[in-house]
């Protein structure tokens, strides 16, 4: 089955079904001789009522319309279930694609996205995929089999019958036409609003307090709403032409009936027609409307899927991260130098956007905790982004254990460091889930030890279900919740520990326990820190000040008060103290 390049958009949904030829192949067989049992049933009433004409037994014809009747149900029913189960196959496939890509694409990458447009591409764009992909194109030939071969015993039974037939179905098909890519054009914007509809919900319920705060319940609502007016319109617009469309076919039908049973009784007054064949024909001509109905539903849920598919597709564009090594490596690593050493690094989050960094010579020692401070946008984050791999250098390169990265796959890298974001998020399931999220295979004594060092045993303790208790916001206050993101990054002892801001949220008793764990990993490895605390910026071995996407200064608290203006700025802000002393009195 090959589909022509001058349907490109049907080639997009057929890359979907390409690999369930066979399935879809036998589901089309099936289709067929269901067709031909169901054209097959007016014939055998003629042939019953022909029989009672001349007297001849019925055991015959009445045997066959039960064979027709049992025959036509085993091959329905396993029709049904084959298109059944290749349709939910097909879902399956296209939204573990997807995933697998989501969560295989770099950051700047999914980042450009609302989160709820990917998750509507996930969840309801494969429910159009699945009947588009499989059904529809199966039932687009049936209807069309169906349809010919019902023309075509008709023309056996009477030729002038049949051109009232061929007339009035001319004229549905004609209108049909005209009015189905209104329709199809109506349901893909629908699908389109349905998306965005979904990124901006999402967005607007991951800062719900946010919306509360702002008394803007009211006014985010119409924001969201929008979307949804503008696919019901557009659904209502469908709707409407889907309407206007079968209510054509079935009075075009039914004209053609009535003139069918006005012509065909005066055809057998006349004696050119048996009533048997009349009879036959007005059965053929009741069961026309349904071929002419899975043509126009399939066809309808065709142009659903191909849009759907469309959506879909565009997912593979999203670049991914490489999973092989690039390079091969040359000597042994240096474990004596620095562990991470960035030399002239510029970067960007887009080809066309402004440098996040320049030009930023940068090595992180071994052992010890280097602070880094600057005002927003001076590119304190993207150094992070640069260390675990989220983002590429435009310029310059970044080195660990004296080696380029180029050499090394993002999960080797990664293994090597640890990352607490700001905002500490968790992810779905239980407190265990999230402290073995890095490392499925840590002991019970590893975990009860981290959380120990992170001073979470007693909150853990009082829990009804301890570590198996379900992480939500309403059991675990945001300061626990981000003791529980440190205990994941502290688990396993990384090399490299990298905190944006990991004190944010806590009382300042917890947040000293937590400046103890620091230091205690600062004296084996490596800690660096986006800080904002004076507690923070005092403990710290080294303090790297930052603006404009540049290192400005380097050196010590005390030193950095003395002689740079921009981190004495800094400080008074924070209201850090002049004499690190002082913040220990």
């Amino acid at each position: 089955m090959n589909v022509p390049n001058r349907f490109p958009r049907l080639r997009v949904l057929w890359s979907f079904a390409r690999p369930h030829t066979r399935t879809l192949v036998l589901g089309l067989v099936l289709a067929l001789v269901g067709s031909g049992l169901g054209l097959s049933s007016p014939m055998i009433t003629k042939w019953v009522l022909d029989s009672l004409g001349t007297g001849d037994p019925l055991t015959g014809p009445v045997l066959a319309l039960l064979g027709l009747l049992v025959v036509g149900v085993v091959i329905m029913r396993w029709q049904w279930i084959k298109l059944g189960a290749l349709g939910e196959t097909v879902v399956l496939e296209a939204r573990e694609s997807m995933v697998r890509r989501f969560l295989r694409a770099t950051v700047p990458a999914v980042t450009r996205h609302a989160p709820g447009e990917l998750v509507t591409r996930v969840t309801s764009d494969t429910v159009l995929l699945r009947e588009a992909a499989t059904s529809s194109v199966i039932g687009l030939i049936n209807g069309a089999v169906m349809l010919v071969g019902t023309l075509v015993l008709m023309s056996v039974l009477d030729v002038v019958l049949l051109g009232v037939t061929v007339a009035a179905v001319a004229v549905v098909i004609a209108l049909f036409a005209l009015l189905m890519p209104a329709i199809a054009k109506a349901q893909e914007r629908a699908q389109d609003q349905v998306g965005r509809l979904g990124g901006v919900l999402e967005g607007a319920l991951r800062a719900i307090r946010t919306v509360k705060v702002s008394r803007a319940e009211d006014r985010q609502a119409d924001r969201i709403l929008t979307h949804a007016r503008a696919s019901a319109e557009q659904g209502v617009r469908a709707v409407r032409a889907e309407a206007t469309a079968w209510t054509i076919a079935w009075s075009g039908i039914q004209f053609a009936i009535i003139l069918i049973l006005g012509i065909g009784a005066w055809r057998v007054g006349a004696g050119h027609l048996e009533v048997s064949s009349l009879i036959a024909f007005l059965l053929y001509a009741f069961g026309l409307m349904e071929p002419i109905t899975e043509l126009s539903q399939n066809f309808t849920a065709l142009q659903s899927g191909i849009a759907a598919a469309e959506r879909i597709r565009e997912i593979d564009a999203i670049e991914t991260e490489p999973v092989s090594r690039p390079q091969s490596r040359r000597g042994e690593p240096v474990r004596t130098g620095p562990v991470l050493e960035l030399r002239g690094v510029t970067a960007a989050y887009g080809p066309d956007a402004r440098p996040a960094v320049r030009g930023v010579d940068l090595i992180v020692p071994r052992r010890g905790h280097i602070a880094v401070v600057g005002p927003s946008g001076a590119g304190k984050t993207t150094l992070f982004s640069l260390f675990l791999g989220f983002l590429e250098p435009q310029e310059g390169a970044l080195f660990l254990d004296g080696r380029p990265y180029a050499e090394y796959t993002r999960d080797e890298i990664r293994s090597r460091l640890a990352y607490v974001e700001q905002d500490t998020p968790i992810v779905p399931g239980t407190i265990r889930d999230n402290l073995l999220f890095s490392h499925p295979d840590a002991t019970e004594e590893e975990m009860v030890a981290t959380l120990a060092a992170v001073r979470l045993t007693d909150k853990i303790g009082m829990l009804d279900d301890g570590l198996d208790t379900p992480l939500s916001s309403t059991q675990v206050s945001g300061g626990e919740r981000q003791r529980i993101a440190l205990a994941r990054a502290l688990l396993r002892t990384p090399e490299v520990l990298l905190l944006d801001e990991a004190t944010a949220q806590l009382d300042a008793i917890t947040e000293a326990a937590i400046h103890d764990c620091v230091r205690d990993r600062a004296a084996t490895g490596a800690v660096v820190t986006i800080a904002h605390r004076l507690s923070t910026v005092i403990d710290a071995d080294g303090i790297i000040v930052m603006e404009g996407g540049r290192i400005r200064a380097v050196g010590d608290h005390a030193g950095l008060l003395a002689t740079d203006r921009l981190y004495q700025e800094l400080v008074a802000a924070l209201r850090i103290a002049a004499q690190p002393a002082a913040a220990h009195t």
